[in-house]
């Protein structure tokens, strides 16, 4: 007699929420079967689409990663035809598949087969506590001041000056664009006027600013806090820096379910270690001769350098790699 979801105990789940240790319905109508492992694949765009399931017996099917799968119970993996006989399941039934569940004549105090939630591939970060965050100053008058005054000194440099007049309006924290001229007023501080002191004191308007689930606005302070981190690591404020770098991580430990844990660790860590660092862009600007796109673009990878730099780099670029490969970006996007 064939099993299928309507002749055993049948319900659904979440793909998201699956596990290795439960039970799914395979498209068929055989029993259900113990998973064993779960790979995320993603789409072309690098984003998680599918699940790739495959059962301890070495069936394996993909599951859409927002589709509702039949589970089921079952009884633990490894458990063969001795084994059946043992707890008081005929051979003949194992064999031939009975409808009548293995689990049912299992000592009811042995419990169902445990489940053990899989790791997050990576520790969680931890959020800076109050005596860290102390070492990052308070602004020096209104938000508007600050701008006003990093850009002091810098009369004639119309990219600052355009920024600075737009923000000295009114700086709204909620608004995306409001967020991204601060960001890049604090970069063109930085990396074109060679003004440190002043790109931090703008980036401090941004680094204090929690991430709000909003990934536009994140990555304006996202941005901040990678040169924020690069800038007082080439000052020696170590302590300082690693203030920055845990307030550009924290969000990553915010996610409680374990198995959705491990699935943002392994997109997050595929994204660290295949960066995209505009290769293509700048060659081709390079071959037709464009050295203003070039600089563009090298703006870019230099960006994504900071930001790897400041997360611990990866499993395919060191710290040490990226602070050569920053060095040289840095001098083409100043030349």
């Amino acid at each position: 007699m064939t099993h299928s979801p309507a002749s055993q105990q049948y319900r659904e789940k979440q793909a998201g929420d699956l596990q290795p240790g439960d039970f799914v319905f395979l498209p068929g109508d055989g029993p259900a079967e113990e998973i064993g492992t779960i790979e995320v694949q993603n789409d072309d765009y690098g984003v998680p689409a599918l699940l790739l399931v495959t059962t301890v017996d070495g069936a394996a099917v993909r599951v859409a990663l927002g589709s509702s799968v039949p589970v089921g119970d079952g009884v633990s993996a490894g458990l063969g035809t001795s084994d059946a006989s043992a707890v008081g399941v005929p051979e003949s039934e194992a064999a031939t598949g009975s409808s009548t569940s293995a689990e049912d004549d299992l000592d009811p105090e042995a419990g169902p087969a445990v489940v053990v939630p899989p790791r997050p591939e990576t520790p969680p970060a931890l959020a800076p506590v109050p005596e860290e965050l102390a070492l990052i100053p308070e602004p020096e008058g209104t938000p508007e001041a600050v701008v006003r005054a990093a850009v002091a000194n810098h009369k004639g440099k119309n990219g600052v000056q355009v920024l600075a007049e737009r923000l000295a309006k009114g700086i709204n924290t909620k608004s995306g664009s409001c967020l991204r001229d601060l960001s890049n007023l604090a970069f063109d501080l930085c990396i074109v006027l060679r003004d440190p002191d002043n790109a931090l004191r703008v980036a401090d308007l941004l680094n204090v600013l929690p991430f709000d689930g909003n990934p536009d606005r994140w990555a304006s302070i996202e941005r901040a806090l990678a040169l924020s981190s690069f800038i007082c690591r080439e000052g020696g404020q170590t302590e300082r820096a690693a203030v920055y770098e845990k307030l550009l991580r924290a969000h990553e430990s915010e996610e409680t379910d374990p198995f959705k844990a491990r699935i943002a660790a392994k997109v997050r860590q595929r994204a660290l270690n295949e960066p995209n660092l505009y290769d293509k862009e700048i060659f081709r600007a390079i071959d037709n001769g464009n050295h203003e796109a070039e600089r563009e673009w090298r703006f870019l990878r230099l960006e994504s350098l900071l930001f790897l730099r400041a997360h611990g780099g990866s499993e395919t670029l060191g710290e040490e790699e990226l602070g050569r490969r920053i060095g040289i970006e840095l001098d083409a996007v100043r030349a």
